[in-house]
């Protein structure tokens, strides 16, 4: 018997009714699991059928109890493209929440009285880039902001010390 957890899981076949999945749905609950989420396509499932006949479901889950969510700060559920099968395989992903901090990029007018200055922003700025003007600037503009970044740690230190 192929069971879902709620009816808005299942396309193209007969509708299913609440008694039809309430017992999973109370199994889940009072095993204290929880349902991770998930980025990607909601049906996981399909017939492989075309047009009228093709069925789509949510069969597969991945679900994990509190100690599992404490013990993991961050858990990650994706439903990759199904090739091959008619099941889509799911990639979790578990990791430590880490903080990464990045600090924003400042202009410092002092810089530009620096002899070197003019020559570190026009070498990276004339670097030439392929595509649409618009993506040409942000990748300029890029280079030259981590230039810059590194040039002035270089040429005047940490200046926040």
């Amino acid at each position: 018997m192929i069971i879902i957890l709620h009816e808005d899981e299942n396309i193209g076949s007969l509708p299913v009714h609440p008694p039809e999945y309430e017992d999973f749905a109370f199994c889940v609950n009072s095993c204290g699991l929880f349902n991770q989420g998930y980025k990607g396509s909601t049906f996981i499932w399909c017939n492989m059928r075309s047009n009228a006949e093709c069925i789509f479901k949510r069969l597969d889950r991945i679900f994990v109890n509190l100690p599992f969510q404490n013990m993991r700060s961050t858990i990650e559920v994706e439903h990759l493209i199904r090739t091959g099968s008619d099941h889509a395989p799911l990639l979790i992903t578990c990791g430590e929440q880490t903080t990464s901090f990045v600090k924003p990029f400042r202009f410092l007018n002092f810089w530009t009285k620096h002899a070197t200055f003019n020559e570190v922003v026009r070498q990276n700025w004339d670097v030439d880039f392929i595509g649409d003007p618009f993506l040409m600037f942000k990748h300029k503009l890029k280079k030259v902001r981590a230039t810059l970044s590194k040039w002035s740690k270089d040429t005047f230190g940490d200046i926040f010390k």
